[in-house]
């Protein structure tokens, strides 16, 4: 028993990376209108419409905010409408104030 040397696992690590070793994989992400139930975007919603606006006032793509493509769609029609009509801006203010 005293000539038995201690195992430092290093055998064993290295045997294990090639198998049974995951890979990330993320979640693909829920469409969070889809799971409220919401048909209707409306644009006088403006609080709720800031959410999918970067801090420069573009439209956040899909791929970030986890929406369908039907209420990607809806979305983006809402918050032209919006800008139009005032309630949200084109551009994001600290960027007209520089030009």
């Amino acid at each position: 028993m005293a000539d038995r040397r201690r195992d430092t696992g290093r055998r064993s690590r290295q045997s294990q990376r090639g198998r049974g070793r995951r890979r990330y994989t993320p979640r693909r992400k829920r469409c969070g209108l889809c799971i409220d139930g919401v048909d209707v975007v409306d644009y006088k919603r403006v609080d709720f419409l800031r959410s999918f606006l970067t801090p420069h006032g573009k439209i956040r793509p899909p791929h970030k905010t986890g929406t369908c493509a039907k209420h990607q769609r809806r979305l983006a029609v809402a918050i032209k409408r919006a800008r139009y009509l005032a309630l949200l801006p084109y551009t994001a203010e600290h960027i007209r104030r520089h030009q």
